[in-house]
């Protein structure tokens, strides 16, 4: 199978079948993220405690990639510190750019996928917005 192809089935998987898209009770993080240029919407719930992501999940509405994004960034982000987690932003968010090397993509796991949206600038919002909203979250609580 082609790897592109492999790409679109991750990201289709996680859009029809996200495992994290669901409310989280409990959540002491919770931030909601927009994307007005196509009108994604997503509101990020985890669960932090002493420094790490015990939980993390999402709801809202919007395109494929930025559904698939969020479910992929918040399997990735689960059980990891928080600053493992920022500093796994920073990667997708360099990835995303076209500046992070192979090694670092390859921590992303399967969010990797989305390293060819760096060609759509139209798309890049809708995969960065639940990467930045957990960033945002992280910058913000007390961990």
């Amino acid at each position: 199978m082609e790897l592109k192809q492999l790409y679109r089935e991750i990201v289709n998987e996680h859009n029809l079948h996200p495992e994290y898209k669901r409310e989280l009770p409990g959540a002491n993080a919770v931030l909601n993220g927009v994307n007005p240029s196509c009108g994604d919407d997503i509101t990020l719930q985890m669960k932090v405690k002493d420094g790490v992501v015990e939980e993390a999940a999402f709801t809202g509405s919007g395109c494929a990639i930025s559904q698939a994004s969020a479910d992929m960034m918040c399997a990735l982000v689960e059980g990891r510190t928080a600053a493992e987690a920022q500093r796994l932003g920073d990667i997708f968010m360099r990835m995303i750019r076209g500046e992070a090397s192979p090694e670092e993509i390859e921590e992303l796991d399967e969010a990797a996928a989305l390293q060819d949206i760096s060609h759509m600038p139209a798309r890049v919002k809708c995969a960065v917005l639940g990467w930045r909203t957990m960033q945002a979250i992280l910058s913000e609580t007390n961990t």
